[in-house]
């Protein structure tokens, strides 16, 4: 350990600095472990990151560090490079870079959760009970066997996996004192995960090629594209891929952009891969999430499957990065540190050592760039797998046509087709609720939020309007509240009312709509979709949730609701996005030995967007889209950063913006463009104006040369009242 006696914290917060402290009588734990620490009157956790032999104070001054809360670090060496780059690239502070990469618990001083696996075993009095002394409670009698050839206890998982719903009989044994809870170490766990693995499928040729190329580059910096159609067997290539790593003593990170997701893909690595699986994401509760991170920073899980803040967890053998859906900007942060996590993968991937293999049907515009420049090396998988046909696409022109339901007679036509030969059918509207506005036909009333420049959304089984910006939620009214009319009326439709619609269409029909409202509660996603795969749904119905990922064999037709409000919106990306919508809908049919057919509905057939993807397919479509990016000199031929003001009144947001450019100003190259101050496109949200201001640079190295002289003088600038500000380098959303 070095001689230096300066330790050099990290603290959560605003302020872009390491403190200073002695450190007493802690002695020198190693960087990357959480220290309690006095500042100012209170005491806060932070992030030992450094030490050094020097301050820039009298060293006399300098409080000391209370003490260590961990036995060993959470953040090696290499986890700590990652997130100062992040932190200096997105130039966001470290402190607080450094706590998002933690589980919300150990953002606190308390101690780590007790390791091993949650696990039940019988007590005495439960050991010294027969099975057939609870005869007349079956579900009871089946755990209280199973327990009994394990005196050790079992993992809890296992038993649930094992047993089916064992949350009630699990509650009865306990009230009469016959199992307790316990801890399980890893290796005592006769995981169902390192249970039978199942065979493998035959690769095709393109599969194979693609798994030699990820597999030669194992032990060195590679990064991949698979760019493979929908259905290609993408994930195969990942599982063999990985397979190799876990064989060979490493560990796999694989990264999903929606909670959506995970269902179907960790089934698969589960009942392919040997090994706990260790699974991240925001709708596990605390612990559940913090032992998997345990489990992955300890080495124990040889596969972490997480959404975009698993790109931080601690992995020590770290051998392989997989990226899926690598296009969805769910990937990129919004709030607070805005990092790219795609981007970031790529970053860490090159920092350790290791291949890094991007993953979609649909690839980025950025993407492909890399691509075409060299810098990244692309895998196509052109066909899809099994031999499976790629559906035939439509487009259907709804000008002058009656619909019901929103649906198109054509469209009605072919569904009952569908039906009638045992397929199902996906529907898609990216527009959740029952209706986007209600409106008085007597004075025109319009249900706007009162706190944002949106309309609210009726929901129309809760009885209450909602705004989807802010969250507000009002009860419906049932008068206007302007006239006092009672003629209030819906326009538009959202999957709520089209499901309503599709009830009345198809009696006797199950449907089943899958969206943000109706997965709410924990476990609803995984029971639709299971539903879906027995058979037991003809109907599926939702969002671009339904887009992303899922196989759904039996579907054979799909359709496109909306597409129009897509085309002509503000967002220079929003041409981009709709086409990977309509090219991932439109792979979710056909997937198994039958054909499959997509209908797009639309007022626009004449699109450009439209007619390119139908003529050319997704690759003649971004061969164009980057011509005119180019031309537009927008990203990826050029690089932004975007900073955006929010105050109670739009002069003040607008001022700050101002103040910033005028500080700007001097800094600028000649590859620096400043546009605005101007206000966001939505100008008003949460009762708070928004205004930005946009930082446009040729080259990516002037871009943070600029901003890492200009951020300080952000930092440092005279507050005005009620302002916030925040930096978005790479902004991937312009409103």
């Amino acid at each position: 350990m070095t001689e230096a006696r300066i330790a050099r914290v990290a603290l959560p917060g605003p302020l872009d600095e390491l403190f200073d402290y002695l450190p007493g009588a802690m002695g020198q734990p190693e960087p990357g472990t959480r220290v309690l620490v006095p500042f100012g009157r209170s005491r806060r956790v932070g992030i030992l990151v450094e030490y050094a032999a020097e301050c820039g104070c009298d060293p006399s001054r300098l409080k000391s560090v209370e003490r260590a809360l961990d036995p060993r670090p959470l953040f090696a060496p290499a986890d700590l490079t990652l997130i100062r780059w992040a932190a200096r690239y997105y130039r966001h502070p470290l402190g607080d870079a450094l706590f998002t990469a933690l589980p919300a618990r150990l953002r606190e001083s308390g101690p780590l959760l007790a390791s091993g696996v949650a696990g039940i075993r019988l007590t005495a009095a439960g050991a010294a009970l027969t099975p057939a002394e609870l005869a007349r409670a079956p579900r009871q009698q089946a755990l209280l066997a199973r327990l009994l050839e394990s005196p050790e206890g079992l993992a809890q998982r296992n038993l649930e996996e094992e047993l089916g719903g064992i949350t009630s009989a699990l509650r009865a044994l306990r009230a009469k004192g016959l199992v307790e809870s316990c801890r399980l170490e890893p290796g005592a766990v006769a995981s169902a995960d390192s249970s039978a693995v199942l065979a493998a499928p035959e690769l095709n040729p393109e599969q194979a090629a693609a798994l030699a190329a990820v597999s030669e580059a194992l032990g060195g910096f590679r990064p991949f594209l698979l760019d493979g159609i929908t259905g290609s067997g993408k994930t195969e290539v990942y599982i063999r891929a990985i397979a190799e790593v876990v064989a060979a003593g490493g560990q796999a990170l694989v990264m999903v952009p929606e909670i959506g997701l995970t269902p179907q893909l960790r089934e698969r690595f589960r009942t392919r891969l040997p090994g706990p699986l260790a699974v991240l994401h925001s709708a596990l509760a605390a612990g559940e999430r913090e032992r998997a991170w345990h489990q992955a920073a300890s080495g124990e899980a040889p596969v972490v499957l997480g959404t975009r803040s698993a790109v931080f967890v601690p992995l020590p053998r770290l051998a392989l990065i997989v990226v899926d859906e690598e296009h969805d900007p769910s990937l990129k942060q919004q709030e607070g540190f805005r990092y790219s996590a795609r981007d970031l993968a790529v970053r860490r991937a090159q920092l350790v050592g290791c291949p890094v293999v991007l993953g979609t049907a649909t690839p980025a515009l950025e993407t492909l760039h890399n691509v075409i420049a060299g810098r990244y090396h692309r895998l196509a998988l052109p066909r899809r797998a099994g031999g499976a046909r790629p559906p035939t696409i439509n487009l259907l022109d709804i000008r002058n046509q009656p619909l019901r339901a929103g649906l198109s007679p054509v469209l009605r036509e072919r569904m009952h087709a569908a039906l009638a030969t045992g397929g199902q059918v996906l529907l898609l509207l990216n527009r959740r609720g029952y209706a986007p506005v209600l409106t008085c036909h007597s004075c025109g009333w319009v249900g706007v939020c009162p706190d944002c420049d949106a309309r609210m959304t009726l929901h129309l089984g809760e009885r209450r309007l909602w705004c989807h910006h802010c969250g507000r939620i009002e009860s419906v009214p049932r008068d206007c509240p302007q006239c006092g009319g009672p003629d209030l009326r819906m326009l538009g439709r959202g999957t709520e009312r089209l499901e309503e619609g599709l009830t009345e269409l198809f009696p006797g029909v199950r449907i089943a709509r899958i969206d943000r409202d109706s997965t709410r509660r924990k476990g609803e996603l995984t029971r639709l979709l299971a539903a879906v795969h027995r058979g037991e749904v003809q109907i599926l119905l939702g969002t671009q949730m339904l887009a992303k990922g899922h196989d759904f064999p039996g579907v054979t037709l799909a359709g496109v609701i909306d597409l129009d409000h897509a085309l002509y919106a503000s967002d220079f990306r929003a041409p981009e996005r709709t086409a990977q919508l309509i090219v991932q809908v439109a792979g979710r049919a056909g997937r198994a030995e039958r054909a499959g057919e997509v209908v797009l509905q639309t007022r626009h057939p004449e699109h450009p967007l439209l007619q390119s993807l139908l003529r050319e397919g997704y690759g003649g479509f971004a061969r164009a889209a980057l011509a005119e990016r180019e031309a537009a000199q927008l990203p990826p031929f050029t690089y932004l950063a975007l900073l955006r003001a929010e105050a109670p009144e739009q002069e003040a947001a607008l001022a700050f913006l101002a103040a910033a450019r005028a500080h700007a100003e001097p800094l600028c190259s000649s590859e620096v463009e400043l546009l605005g101050p101007v206000p966001a496109p939505l100008s008003r949200r949460a009762g708070r104006h928004r205004a930005q201001l946009l930082v446009q640079c040729a080259q990516r190295p002037a871009l943070q040369h600029f901003l890492a002289h200009w951020t300080p003088t952000l930092r440092a600038l005279r507050r005005i009242k009620g302002v916030r500000w925040s930096l978005d380098v790479d902004p991937q959303e312009m409103v």
